[in-house]
């Protein structure tokens, strides 16, 4: 494979992009650091096909990264391969307004072979390659230039390596049947509202114990002008206002702007600055949530009560023992929610009830949960048996 030196240059970039535009897939990661920013701030971009690799400064002076972003999210016939792509998918999704399509992610992939749930990719490539990568360089400040080699080399073996896994992973899926498994996976990474933020809705991120419309008028209010304060000055959230202090403003407001010096979490600044006036400003416009507007449970999902909890219980026990016994992470096959709206009643729109998860978990779910299996211990070993074989037992 060749590795080409770090890619500074608009042309470099452009020919890179024809090439790799004819593979049948890439592999693709980011550096960033977003510490001290609102923004992902993207650094560095590293990708690779079975026959070059590059790394590319989106810092460059002049550097044209049209290519690469038309690359990944406009070339729907080069599938792209990420490892636990989500923060990489959010850059790019800041950047386009798009998400890659078709993408491929291999730790999702690595659930579907049993490698674990969120298996890290020093951990991928030590399983499949037998490589212990040296993590010398992870702490790296991306930001900082200029990068010395060893940096760049550390970054481009995020792709040389996935490209080679990729391909061995893909087979492993075709000759267990386990690709189709992935589907719905893949499609929800994919989904672009994952990574939408809109001001309106980010107090739905805030904890906040009180339940009254007008307490959570006021949050949504704050919290709609925090995000637009942290944008504007590109600055994390929680600098402007951490969380804890936003659910108390808006518990107990104050009755003036000269109150919030009296505020813990605020500094004395906020009686008389700018910032504090707009608070102020966004607190007065605060309207209490309507009725449609109210956070509610999952309409499907009626409250579970002890008994159904503790068959939300029996059936996460149930996940586990199938989840070892097809050699499979147990979150790949279903999520907590679904287990306890099964256990509480509901039977329509549950993924556990369809496809695949339906034949490798679902039909034994529905028979714990409507009394045709039960959990059994027989010569000192934890067994599933049908209702006929219950009553065997017990006699």
């Amino acid at each position: 494979m060749q590795i080409h030196p770090l890619i500074t240059d608009s042309k470099d970039l452009a020919q890179l992009c024809e090439r790799l535009a004819r593979s049948p897939w890439v592999a693709i990661d980011t550096e960033f650091m977003r510490e001290n920013t609102y923004w992902p701030d993207l650094c560095l971009v590293q990708i690779a096909d079975a026959q070059e690799a590059a790394a590319i400064d989106p810092k460059a002076p002049g550097l044209d990264i049209s290519p690469l972003l038309d690359l990944m999210v406009h070339n729907e016939e080069v599938l792209k391969v990420f490892h636990a792509g989500g923060q990489d998918l959010e850059i790019i999704y800041n950047l386009t307004g798009k998400t890659p399509f078709p993408l491929f992610d291999t730790q999702i992939a690595a659930m579907a072979l049993g490698l674990g749930e969120q298996i890290g990719y020093g951990n991928l490539v030590d399983a499949w390659m037998g490589i212990s990568l040296d993590k010398g360089a992870r702490f790296t400040d991306w930001g900082r230039r200029p990068l010395d080699k060893r940096q760049i080399d550390y970054a481009i073996g995020d792709v040389t390596y996935l490209i080679q896994i990729f391909p061995k992973m893909l087979d492993r899926l075709r000759s267990t049947g386990r690709g189709d498994w992935l589907d719905q996976e893949m499609e929800r990474l994919a989904d672009a509202t994952n990574y939408e933020n809109k001001p309106e809705d980010a107090w739905r991120r805030v904890r906040i114990s009180s339940k009254k419309p007008e307490v959570l008028g006021r949050l949504r209010a704050l919290a709609a002008w925090r995000e637009q304060e942290a944008r504007d000055k590109n600055m994390p959230r929680g600098r402007i206002v951490k969380d804890e202090t936003l659910a108390d403003l808006a518990s107990h407001p104050p009755r003036s702007q000269e109150d919030l010096s009296k505020v813990r979490g605020l500094s004395g600044a906020w009686k008389s600055n700018d910032i504090g006036s707009r608070l102020i400003k966004a607190l007065a416009g605060a309207r209490p949530l309507t009725r449609d507007e109210m956070p509610e449970r999952d309409p499907r999902r009626p409250g579970l009560g002890k008994d159904g909890a503790l068959v939300a219980d029996l059936l996460k026990l149930l996940l586990k023992i199938r989840a070892k016994e097809i050699d499979v992470a147990p979150r790949l096959v279903a999520r907590s929610d679904d287990l306890e709206m099964l256990a509480a009643g509901v039977r329509e729109g549950l993924p556990i009830l369809q496809g695949w998860r339906y034949e490798q978990f679902g039909h034994d779910a529905l028979a714990l949960v409507e009394g045709r299996l039960a959990f059994a211990v027989v010569d000192g070993r934890l067994q599933m048996t049908r209702a006929k074989e219950v009553k065997e037992v017990k006699s």
